[in-house]
C-alpha cells in the first residue's frame, strides 16, 4: 500500500479515537456534536448568513423589490477602493463564536465550515477570474509570533484551494507593529495604519495587472481592508475584491 494512503487512514483513526475520548463540541453553545462540524443544529439555524443580492461596496444585503438593480446609498455616499466586498455571515451570535474560536482560542474545528460558507459567496467571481490571486490580510511578524498563526492566511489558503485559485501568503507585508484596531476608532484607526502595509518586492512583477481576492476573518469599519486595497492598487493590481467571513457593520440590511 502506498504511503500517502496509509497516513490519512492512520490520521482518520486517530481523529475518531480522540472524538470518543474528547467529543467535539459546538463552538457557540458547547453542546456535544456527533462530528467536528463547528456548530450544532440549533446554532447553525441561528447563524445569520448573508445572501445575494448584496451591496458590492459595503457587503450588506439589499432588501426590496428593486434591490438587484438599484445602487445602495452608502456605496455612492462613501466611495470604497475595492471592486466588491462580500461576507458570508454577520458578526453576531454563532458568527462571532466561530471567529473567536479560531482567532483567540486556536480552535481550528470551525475552519472548514467557515471556508465553505465563504466559497459559496465568491465562487461565481472565481469562475469569471480564474487568474485571480488570493492573499490574506497580513500580521506583523511579532504579532504572528505571539499568536502562532495568521487566521486570515489559514482561511485564504483553504479558500484558494476550494476555488482553484493561486494563493500568495506573503503578497502583502505588514511593516509596522500597529496598535490593535479594536482599541481605536475613527481617525485614529486610519492614522494607525498609515504606511503599515507594503507589497513584497518578490511578488511585485506578478501582481501587475492582476486581480486580487483579499481575505480576512472579520470586517468592522473597513479601515484595514481599505489600507490593504490601496496598497495593492498602488503597486499595480488591476482591482481588488474583498472576502471576509463575518461583517460587523450596521445597519444589518439596506432597504431599497
Amino acid at each position: 500500500m502506498r504511503a500517502e494512503r496509509i497516513f490519512p487512514t492512520v490520521a482518520g483513526l486517530a481523529r475518531r479515537a480522540l472524538d470518543v475520548i474528547v467529543p467535539p463540541r459546538c463552538v457557540a453553545c458547547r453542546a456535544e456534536l456527533g462530528a467536528e462540524t463547528g456548530l450544532c443544529g440549533e446554532c447553525w439555524a441561528a447563524l445569520t448568513l448573508i445572501e445575494e443580492p448584496s451591496c458590492p461596496a459595503t457587503g450588506l444585503p439589499l432588501v426590496g423589490e428593486w434591490a438587484e438593480t438599484v445602487a445602495s446609498l452608502p456605496a455612492s455616499a462613501k466611495k470604497r477602493p475595492w471592486e466588491s466586498l462580500r461576507a458570508a455571515a454577520f458578526y453576531d451570535g454563532p458568527g462571532r463564536a466561530l471567529v473567536h474560536a479560531l482567532k483567540f482560542h486556536d480552535d481550528h474545528a470551525p475552519v472548514r465550515l467557515m471556508v465553505r460558507l465563504m466559497a459559496r459567496r465568491v465562487r461565481a467571481l472565481a469562475q469569471e477570474r480564474p487568474d485571480m490571486l488570493v492573499a490574506p490580510v497580513p500580521l506583523h511578524r511579532w504579532r504572528l509570533w505571539q499568536r502562532r498563526f495568521n487566521q486570515s492566511a489559514l482561511l485564504a489558503r483553504l479558500l484558494a484551494k476550494e476555488l482553484g485559485l493561486a494563493f500568495i501568503p506573503d503578497l502583502l507585508l505588514r511593516t509596522r507593529n500597529t496598535t490593535p484596531q479594536t482599541r481605536l476608532s475613527g481617525r485614529a484607526r486610519r492614522q494607525n495604519l498609515k504606511r503599515a502595509f507594503t507589497v513584497a518586492q518578490k511578488h511585485a512583477a506578478r501582481l501587475k495587472g492582476r486581480t486580487v481576492l483579499l481575505v480576512d476573518d472579520v470586517l468592522t469599519t473597513g479601515t484595514t481592508a481599505r489600507a490593504c486595497t490601496r496598497t495593492l492598487l498602488k503597486a499595480g493590481a488591476e482591482g481588488v475584491h474583498v472576502m471576509v467571513f463575518a461583517l460587523a457593520e450596521e445597519p444589518r440590511a439596506l432597504h431599497i
